[in-house]
């Protein structure tokens, strides 16, 4: 019998359950785990103390741990070629990577700010989060209580975004034109890309997880905005049993279109300028980020992987043909994407 793969984290993580639902959607045997849990602990460390890690089987009986969905989605490509997520056109794979990685750097802020930054909302998670360990004891409730919660709401003001006051009203912002967004992309196509769902997908559908089936306040709104993707997301979690023939269902180049364009524009409204502003602090070894977003100041302290994340993403770009590269201009021309590239 093979044995499944392993992917350790937890339900109140974002890029667990993105990973999760990749692993549905893909049929992958696995086994879902407590990241922290005593299974975990026996096996192989992971390369980096982050939700989830993924222990893939190899031949000789052991586990090899993996860190980053980024790049365990892209090993379990390279492992199990059935059903893929990485369309087979490489521009328009490159554009679904665009939008994994908005969702993976700038949406999670949205979804850490609504967590941690609303005391609504915060109350809520101290007691929800905690729970989803089945059986957790009222001792280890309360240090969850006094101590992680703590802990993150400290982590919310300069680390993950700015200050409350200054940076809350751009990502309530960012966040509710998000879900219009999507709306509106969603009520033409079932994914992104056509009738089978891609990493960008993936991307946006776990932190989503939480911003529409947990967050007290940002339910509120996803649910008063569209409940059409209140329900995609829902969807999303468990695609295993979505019908897809290989080598189709992705749209074309020619269909690539207006309808594309909100989406795009977004992104080059909040994740763009942020990014390259990221990177131009980070070579300059300043340790704070400063760049105005929406027309309004944004500032948090410079972050290391986010310069990774945009290195990746220009050496990607740099490796399209010229014309993949040209059709991927045309694509974002306009819409303040063009700076991540310029």
């Amino acid at each position: 019998m093979t044995r499944p793969t392993l992917i350790g984290g937890s339900i109140g993580s974002p890029y667990s359950r993105k990973m999760r639902a990749i692993l549905r959607y893909r049929r992958i045997p696995y086994q879902f785990i407590d990241f922290d849990g005593r299974q975990a602990k026996a096996l192989p460390k992971p390369p980096l103390p982050l939700q989830p890690c993924i222990w893939l089987p190899e031949a000789d009986g052991s586990y090899t741990a993996t860190s980053d969905s980024s790049f365990q989605l892209r090993t379990l490509e390279q492992r199990f070629p059935d059903r893929s997520i990485l369309p087979d056109d490489p521009a328009l794979a490159f554009l679904d990577r665009l939008v994994e990685d908005y969702a993976d750097e700038w949406v999670t802020k949205m979804m850490f700010h609504y967590r941690w930054g609303i005391e609504e909302n915060v109350e809520n998670a101290a007691e929800v989060l905690p729970c989803w360990r089945i059986g957790i004891s009222e001792e280890m409730l309360d240090f969850f209580k006094k101590n992680f919660v703590q802990r993150q709401v400290d982590r919310l003001s300069g680390v993950v975004t700015g200050s409350l006051e200054l940076c809350g009203p751009i990502i309530e912002k960012s966040y509710e034109r998000l879900l219009h967004v999507l709306r509106d992309r969603l009520s033409t196509r079932p994914f992104l890309w056509g009738r089978r769902p891609g990493a960008g997908d993936f991307g946006l559908f776990g932190q989503l997880s939480q911003l529409v089936q947990v967050e007290p306040s940002s339910m509120r709104l996803a649910r008063r905005v569209s409940k059409r993707l209140v329900s995609w997301v829902d969807a999303v979690d468990d695609l295993s049993g979505w019908s897809v023939e290989e080598g189709s269902g992705w749209v074309t180049r020619d269909e690539l279109g207006d309808v594309d364009r909100p989406l795009f524009e977004e992104i080059g409204r909040t994740y763009a300028p942020f990014m390259v502003a990221n990177a131009r602090a980070l070579e300059a070894g300043d340790e704070q980020v400063e760049c105005s977003i929406d027309g309004q100041r944004y500032w948090q302290k410079s972050f290391r992987y986010q310069g990774k994340c945009l290195q990746w993403l220009r050496e990607a770009y740099a490796e399209l043909s010229s014309g993949d590269r040209q059709l991927v201009d045309a694509r974002l021309s306009g819409t303040g994407c063009d700076v991540l590239f310029a």
